[in-house]
């Protein structure tokens, strides 16, 4: 029996671009899912910096996509759409979404779906997609990083940074971290860190030197950008791969390119949400297969630092651009 739906829904609309206080309630018509896509029910949706710069009016969502904030979502399918196979209603999946998370209802193109690990809530599920996606890509298809390998990674107690040190760890390679203070330096380290160094206090690059006898990492992967690019080349290893996520630092710099050709380096960078759903669906079953698997053996977990109600978004973003917190930020509807 087909599940009765709503004609309307409750989602979190952009008044203007603006501070947290843009974020506002709003009643929309109940979106419906198109060819390849599934309609779920949201549970929870996780909240990352990509929404903030949205808010702000410096992140457009891509051609097609919703103008409702939120690019990953955990809940319940209550709809298929024509073509769309694999899953059916009452399935509970975790998913990956252009736009459109803030809401009690969201499409989701069918590839980029998974189901939720073992020993998962949805709320806890929804803090998955869009980092475990990003480092996913970057880190292990982009950066190349083998077991035995030394890795670096900046923001290490953000929502990347947590989900990058358990996945470095977890494949065999020796992790090192960045972080502003002592206790978020603690976190990275009780999550696989080797160790984190408080980039307030010390220069990372002569700690990492140090560490590793002079000879420097083999990936790096950094959401700093700034100066921050040329202390990353000097601190890479011969073959070594600089991988750019985002430039919180700025992307516009003056780089002496020298050492790239001297140590034969790869400087490599992607942005996830304008990526096709035939790439992103890849993605999800690498994800599936490989990683999956580790966190129903608790082996990585999602770290979430707060939860809040959907129609508490502003508050949610209050937190997220204070950086006071470790890991991530859920919405819960």
């Amino acid at each position: 029996m087909a599940t009765q739906l709503p004609d309307s829904m409750c989602a979190i609309e952009i008044k203007a671009p603006g501070g947290p206080e843009m974020l506002v309630p709003a009643l929309r018509p109940l979106p419906k899912p198109g060819k390849g896509e599934i309609l779920v029910r949201v549970a929870a949706a996780g909240v990352n910096r990509p929404d903030v710069l949205q808010r702000q009016g410096g992140y457009p969502p891509p051609k097609g996509a919703s103008d409702i904030p939120g690019l990953e979502i955990a809940g319940t399918v209550v709809g298929v759409g024509e073509g769309a196979t694999r899953w059916e209603e009452g399935d509970e999946i975790c998913a990956l979404v252009a736009g459109g998370g803030y809401a009690e209802y969201c499409t989701v193109p069918e590839p980029q779906a998974l189901p939720i690990p073992a020993g998962l809530d949805l709320a806890r599920a929804a803090a998955l997609p869009e980092t475990f996606f990003t480092v996913w890509t970057n880190l292990f298809e982009r950066g190349r990083l083998a077991q035995g390998e030394t890795f670096l990674v900046h923001g290490g107690s953000s929502g990347i940074g947590t989900t990058a040190i358990q996945l470095a760890k977890a494949f065999g390679a020796r992790v090192f971290a960045t972080a502003g203070n002592k206790m978020k330096c603690q976190a990275c380290e009780k999550l696989g860190a080797e160790r984190a160094i408080n980039y307030r206090e010390e220069d990372f690059a002569a700690v990492i030197q140090e560490a590793t006898g002079g000879r420097g990492v083999d990936v790096i992967l950094d959401m700093v950008g700034g100066d921050y690019i040329q202390k990353n080349i000097a601190l890479l290893a011969m073959e070594g791969r600089l991988v750019n996520i985002a430039y919180l630092k700025g992307s516009k710099v003056e780089v002496n390119f020298l050492p790239v050709m001297l140590k034969r380096l790869t400087i490599t960078g992607s942005t996830l949400r304008p990526r096709s759903v035939e790439e992103k669906g890849a993605i999800a079953r690498a994800l599936e297969q490989k990683v999956w698997p580790l966190i129903g053996q608790g082996r990585i977990q999602p770290v979430i630092e707060g939860r809040f109600p959907l129609t508490r978004a502003a508050d949610a973003h209050r937190l997220m651009e204070t950086s006071a917190h470790i890991g991530k930020i859920v919405l819960v509807v």
